[in-house]
Formats: C-alpha cells, sequence, structure tokens
C-alpha cells in the first residue's frame, strides 16, 4: 500500500506540489495576492488576522500561518508581512523553516523596503526561482504511514450519520491499520457523544484531554450568554432532518471509525506527534476547521456532507462525500463520492469505504477533485477572542 507523491527534505511527503504565498497580516493581503497572480501555479491566501490580536490569538495565528507554510504539500513559500504588525512575517517564516527543514523560504517586508510595488517586483523575482527548481520535481513511491486524512462534515443532514460519515471512518480506519493517521475535527459537534469517542483513548489522561476540550467549548458559549445549541444544528441541518446537536454529535464522531484507538488530542492547527487517529481542538465552522487540519499537516480532506457544500483547500485536496443521491445529482458539479447506494441498501458501509479509501489514494497520486476544478479555496484563522 503506497501513494506517489512528493518527497521533501524533512522527510514528510507531499500529494501537491504548491508554490505557497502567504501574508503575515490582513495589511499584507493584496501585496501578496499581486505576486501570486504574476506566477503561474501559485496560491496565496488571505485573511484578517495577524494584528490587534490579544497574546493567545496572536500565538494562534502565527501557528497556523506557519503550519500552512509547513504543510508537505507546500515545496516553496513566500511570506510577505508589512513590518509593524504583531505577527512578524519574519518570525512566521523562521517558524516554516524550523517546521520544515530544507524546504525553500523567502521573506518579504512591505515597509523595510521600497513600499508594494517594489515588494511585488521582488517577490515576482524571487518566486519565478523557485518555480524553476520546483519544475524538475517528480512523484515517487511512498508508504501510507506518510499520510495524514483530514476529517470533516458540514452542512449534514440525518443521512450523514448513516452513510457518509461511517464509510469515511471505513477508510479512516484503513489508512490507520495501514500506518498512516487521522484528524477528527469540530469540538462543538462531539457535544453529547464524547464519552464514546473517550472510551477509544488509549490512556486515562487522553480521554480526559478530549472532555476538557468538548466541556471548553460549551461552557465558553454558556459564559457568553449563548446555549450553543441556538446555532448549531443550523438551519440547513434541522431542514434535513437533524433535531439536536446530540444526534449531529453521532454522525461526527463516526468519521473516527470503530476500530483505531485515539492516541492524541491536539491544540488547533497544532501538528500530530503520533500515527494514528487523534482529535484537534478545532471549531464546527468548515473552513475554518479544514484551515487547522492542513495547518496540522493533512494532505488530504474527506469532507462530508448531506446539504451540500462547494468549499474546497488552497493548499490541500478536498474529497466531497455525499451522503444521499438526490443531492450528490443535483451538485455533481460539487460533489466527488455519492454515499447514497448505502441508504437504498445497494452497497454496503463497508463497500462504500473501500471506494473512499480507493479515491484518497487516487487523489494523493495526483487525481483532481471537483473543488480543484472549480478552483474553489478557502481560508480562515479560528479566532479566540476579540480585536482589540
Amino acid at each position: 500500500m503506497n501513494f506517489m507523491g512528493y518527497a521533501r527534505p524533512d522527510g514528510s511527503v507531499g500529494v501537491r506540489n504548491h508554490l505557497l504565498v502567504l501574508p503575515s497580516v490582513v495589511c499584507a493581503n493584496d501585496t501578496a495576492m499581486r505576486i501570486a497572480l504574476q506566477l503561474n501555479g501559485a496560491v496565496c491566501v488571505t485573511h484578517q488576522h495577524g494584528c490587534a490580536q490579544l497574546p493567545a490569538d496572536a500565538a494562534q495565528t502565527r501557528r497556523t500561518l506557519a503550519g500552512f507554510g509547513a504543510n508537505p504539500n507546500v515545496a516553496a513559500c513566500i511570506v510577505v508581512g508589512l513590518g509593524c504588525e504583531t505577527v512578524q512575517a519574519r518570525d512566521v517564516a523562521r517558524d516554516i523553516e524550523a517546521m520544515s527543514p530544507g524546504k525553500p523560504v523567502a521573506c518579504l517586508t512591505i515597509q523595510d523596503g521600497n513600499g508594494t510595488l517594489d515588494t511585488i517586483t521582488r517577490g515576482v523575482r524571487i518566486g519565478r526561482g523557485m518555480l524553476a527548481e520546483m519544475s524538475v520535481m517528480r512523484r515517487g513511491e511512498h508508504p501510507l504511514s506518510a499520510l495524514t486524512l483530514g476529517l470533516e462534515c458540514g452542512g449534514s443532514d440525518a443521512w450523514s450519520g448513516i452513510s457518509a460519515n461511517p464509510a469515511a471512518g471505513g477508510a479512516s480506519d484503513r489508512l490507520i491499520r495501514e500506518g498512516g493517521t487521522s484528524i477528527l475535527s469540530e469540538t462543538q459537534e462531539m457535544i453529547g457523544a464524547e464519552h464514546l469517542l473517550a472510551e477509544r483513548a488509549e490512556r486515562p489522561d487522553i480521554a480526559e484531554r478530549l472532555f476538557f476540550i468538548v466541556r471548553r467549548a460549551e461552557e465558553g458559549a454558556l459564559s457568553g450568554g449563548v446555549d450553543i445549541r441556538l446555532a448549531n444544528p443550523t438551519p440547513g441541518n434541522r431542514q434535513g432532518g437533524i433535531s439536536t446537536l446530540e444526534e449531529k454529535s453521532l454522525g461526527c464522531i463516526s468519521k473516527a471509525g470503530q476500530d483505531a484507538p485515539l492516541v492524541e488530542v491536539l491544540d488547533y492547527a497544532e501538528r500530530p506527534t503520533r500515527r494514528g487517529l487523534v482529535v484537534m481542538d478545532t471549531p464546527g465552522h468548515d473552513i475554518e476547521s479544514i484551515t487547522g487540519m492542513a495547518a496540522g499537516g493533512a494532505q488530504v480532506i474527506f469532507f462530508t456532507t448531506g446539504r451540500g457544500t462547494c468549499t474546497g483547500c488552497p493548499i490541500a485536496p478536498v474529497i466531497k462525500i455525499c451522503s444521499n443521491t438526490p443531492t450528490f445529482e443535483r451538485m455533481r458539479d460539487n460533489m466527488d463520492i455519492d454515499a447514497g447506494p448505502i441508504v437504498t441498501g445497494t452497497k454496503t458501509i463497508a463497500e462504500l469505504g473501500g471506494e473512499l479509501f480507493a479515491e484518497m489514494l487516487r487523489v494523493a497520486d495526483g487525481k483532481s477533485t471537483k473543488s480543484e476544478d472549480l478552483g474553489y479555496a478557502s481560508f480562515a484563522v479560528n479566532r479566540i477572542g476579540p480585536t482589540q
């Protein structure tokens, strides 16, 4: 069981070969985007963060940006900063170099240069050199132990926990048996089902950590005078037949499969230190959750949905798994796999799980997903506190 990927100097393996242009602060978004637009094949993310943040938020933003740049799917990175921001471009660049030794990383600061036009010119010149080096990189055969899969669900319906989610869980179990890693996300959508997942924890302290992050998510909303159940399930979830958060949570944790023990609980955008099934403390917000997992090193994302979703990720291919055939047929432009045959009884969960595993390998080998074909790529960093 191997896949064809790009070997990186730090020993990791990418399933894509991106040049990433990464602004460290919202003020550098436009400059970073203009650099990327002149570099054929480069990707750029924009965001509203990097300054006027409390220390915990600034640290999380820095960790997320550095993790994105260090992701194995990124072959080279240009970090662009303004100069006076809280999250300094040079610090993000150094973090990337420390997390992914040997990866080409450049740092540009607008205020330390001669303004935006000079920064864009320098960025394009540097990027062209990076692209030239990347153009001779070739895929090689690598074991599945080098693969990390992110597990996400969004726009769920009553069928999600019956078809798409458990099928994704079956593929996850198989990847872990082959030595790979799966990241289960969305802490708020574990509320009411966390005890079932905790039973699979390898050690008591891991179970306690899981209980802690779930309790913190619920109490954090209550401390603000809001019951999280007023926002979750969403109106679309309810229209799709989900009536309580606990129902949604039971479906969410089924993406973790049946067999694999829980070996680690991570902070948002943190890298796993162990192979196997891990939980990342992310919000239920789909884009923030996917961003966190990609920053944690996930090279491929499973995204299950019943209502339909069109989002993608700038650096990691997102495989859309639809829980029911009518939505799949209606949104063929966006959906990759139809899990509806489980609902009709024409396929078993195990059979669909095997198909998902095979599709994951094809995507890891280079097959494009629907969101990649459409050029859809969303990025959002989870926010902890208010803007200062």
